[in-house]
């Protein structure tokens, strides 16, 4: 359970550089640093993206980028930094975006994990999301990635996201 000591707030720019950081170490291993701090930032700047931080005192030890569109959004980055993890800090970070997602009206909430990352896979799972494609070669032309939804609401754009995939459906139980 996420702790006192632990505070969720809206990012800020200067946040940039320990979240760009987090992404390149945690989430970017292996495939090159896509998430620069200045990429970062434009994301904490634009009116559709939530960029909401967990710091204990004011360290950053962890983040949630969230895009949101007419009725779907995307979870385009979630870290927790190591030592920090299994403490309900992502669990607390995603719930909040979902929350905001549900006022927002938002119908269904996507994201990408790589296809071989299965307690990611798993993690998300226990919060409700779905795999839905397989995305071969999707990160860099390295590594394939599963795309994953969470449907808050049925809306005429359900089959519009499935259809928007590209790659083989997967089954609900499917690790591959």
């Amino acid at each position: 359970m996420l702790r006192n000591r632990i505070s969720l707030r809206l990012g800020a720019s200067a946040d940039a550089p320990a979240i760009g950081a987090m992404s390149r170490d945690l989430i970017e291993a292996g495939l090159g640093w896509k998430w620069t701090p200045a990429r970062i930032g434009n994301q904490i700047r634009r009116r559709d993206t939530n960029v909401l931080v967990a710091c204990e005192g004011l360290r950053q030890v962890g983040f949630a980028i969230m895009q949101f569109h007419e009725d779907s959004a995307h979870l385009l980055l979630l870290a927790v930094r190591n030592g920090y993890q299994r403490r309900g800090i992502g669990r607390t970070l995603l719930k909040w975006q979902h929350a905001t997602a549900d006022v927002a009206g938002i119908a269904t909430i996507q994201l990408e994990v790589r296809e071989h990352n299965h307690e990611a896979r798993r993690f998300y799972r226990a919060l409700g999301y779905e795999d839905v494609v397989l995305l071969q070669n999707y990160y860099r032309g390295k590594e394939s990635a599963v795309r994953m939804a969470r449907f808050l609401r049925m809306s005429g754009n359900l089959a519009d996201c499935v259809a928007a995939s590209t790659g083989p459906a997967l089954r609900p139980d499917s690790d591959r």
